[in-house]
Parts: C-alpha cells; structure tokens; sequence
C-alpha cells in the first residue's frame, strides 16, 4: 500500500474503496492481483483492506478524518491547506500543531471556530488541485504555507520529505513563495535551511548542526571501519572528514519515495582521512539540540586530540 492510499485507509478506518485505489495509482489489473494474492482482501463489494494491517489512532489519523468531515461539509471553493493539505498529500507533520483543521475559503469569518481554521482570500489562489473528490492545495503551495505560519523545524522537516520523494523542487517550492498573501521573508528563510535529509531524524539532526554553527557533514559515506553501531545495526551516519568523525543516529521516520533506488551517494573516499571518533545520537536526544551540538563539539575535540601534532620546543630538548 503506498503512502496516499495509506492516507485514504486512515480517513475510513482501515479500509478503503476501489475508488480510492484508482485515485492513488493503482490500476484494476493490480487491485485484482493484489486479491488475488491475499495482500489484499474483500471486505464487500468495492471496499478493500490490507490482509495485515495495524490501523493506529494517533493524532495525524485523527487530524485526517477531521478534514475529511471538513471537507465533505464544505462548500465548493472550500480547500484544506497548510498542515492539512501536507497530511492528505502523505507528507510528515511531525511537530506541527494538528488541533486544528485549515482551509482556505474566498468568503465568510476568518479565524478559528470549532476546530477549524478558516483562512479568507479572494480568489483562493493558485495551485488548487481535487484529488478523489477532497478539494486541497498542491504540496509546493501547502509546504510555504506551513513555512510563513509554524515553526521553522517541522517547516524543514516537511519541506525535505517533499523535496527527497520528488514530490516538490527548490524551484517549485520558491514559485509558491511568491503567491503567498503573507510570511514570504519567513517562508524564504525556511528554504534556505532545507538539509537533503532522508529521514525525520537526519532532517532535525542537520538543522541542530547548522544552528549550532557546526561544520556541515560531508556528501560521501563515511569509511568502512571496524567500529560496529552502539545501538542499532540499521543506524545511519554523516561523516565530518576535516574532523575525522562520524556521527551515527537512530533512522526514525524514513521519507518514502515511489522510485524503484533512492539517489545515489557519493562513495566513500578509503584514500582520505580514517574516522578516530564516533558520536551517537539517539531520538530522544534530539529534543535537546544543545546538549546534542556539546555532545558533537566533545566528540570532534577528542578527535582533535588523537589526531594532532605536537610541537616540541628544540632549545629547551638541547
């Protein structure tokens, strides 16, 4: 099941309907072959759910029948927007306030009422799209929306999803920064720490290193070394060649992308510099960025240490 029509189960409680998996890509000859494979099962005519499927209540699958309802209710030239519309396009909202529901209306009260969150403009905009009957925003016009309106961190984190699934481009997302009503200087600044992170982790890690005005990671893996992962053997890494370090973190939350590889990274240099010190970050530490940037800056002294050349004062030998 990929991520939309995951999306579109969340809205209905588990299952889904023929109808949904046209609109998320899947073809009749692949609905029937995933039936007839026992992947997927029959609930009753037109309505499907995964053979092995654990439908979780968190706040995103919440969020996402709220708008559902929401929409439903609407009128025509209702849309959901912002957070709302990046949860019905499948994209992360880790750490975005999921309280309320947005839409975007050309009339009536402005503000929020009842769990929703009406904003007003006439017309609505650019970059409308309707996608199995739920009217909402394009990713690019979501993600600045969220950029000029929420904390820059979740505004990265959800802006490097799209951008490392080609579900957006810089350029794309820049395009949508220009017809925004309000929040261009913020939604611009937002951009500009875009990461290219694979995963929510990596993503928040990064933006700890940049606040922290500590060097930036190099764009090749870092040397096999014998040193195995402290914790987990699935943890990822970013190498700092100039400080000989690697720091390995927890993966969590990777970002999906529909294509067969992900890109490919630069090979490791085995002629370079050998990593002497390894840092490890887990999830829970990144809730705390300064203790995470001491922890690093620690751990590139250490290195520092092992690596240097001492200087020997020639007269005071004699």
């Amino acid at each position: 099941m990929n991520a939309q029509l995951a999306v579109m189960a969340s809205i209905r409680g588990g299952v889904f309907t023929r109808a949904d998996a046209r609109a998320c890509g899947y073809a009749d000859a692949d609905i029937d072959a995933l039936l007839r494979s026992g992947q997927w099962r029959r609930i009753r005519r037109g309505t499907y759910a995964a053979r092995r499927s654990l439908m979780l209540v968190t706040d995103e699958t919440l969020h996402l029948r709220r708008t559902y309802r929401v929409l439903r209710a609407g009128g025509p030239s209702v849309f959901a927007s912002h957070q709302s519309a990046a949860a019905l396009h499948a994209l992360p909202v880790w750490g975005l306030d999921l309280t309320r529901v947005h839409i975007t209306a050309p009339d009536g009260r402005s503000g929020r009422l009842r769990g929703v969150h009406r904003h007003i403009r006439d017309p609505v905009g650019p970059g409308l799209q309707l996608w199995n009957t739920l009217r909402l925003v394009s990713p690019a016009r979501a993600i600045v929306e969220v950029a000029a309106t929420a904390p820059a961190l979740p505004a990265v984190v959800l802006a490097d999803a799209a951008v490392h699934t080609g579900m957006v481009d810089r350029r794309a997302l820049r395009q949508a920064i220009t017809f925004l009503d309000h929040g261009n200087k913020r939604a611009l600044k937002v951009l500009d720490q875009l990461t290219g992170a694979a995963s929510i982790a990596e993503s928040r890690l990064r933006h700890i290193l940049a606040d922290a005005g500590l060097p930036a990671p190099s764009p090749t893996a870092p040397p096999d070394t014998e040193q195995p992962d402290p914790d987990d053997p699935a943890a990822e890494a970013l190498w700092f060649p100039d400080e000989r370090t690697v720091v390995e973190f927890e993966p969590r939350f990777p970002f999906c992308s529909e294509d067969p590889e992900d890109p490919p990274t630069e090979p490791a240099n085995d002629d370079g510099p050998q990593p002497v010190e390894h840092c490890w970050i887990s999830w829970t530490d990144l809730d705390d960025p300064a203790t995470v940037a001491d922890r690093i800056r620690t751990t590139f002294t250490r290195a520092a240490r092992r690596t240097g050349i001492r200087h020997f004062d020639l007269a005071r030998v004699r």
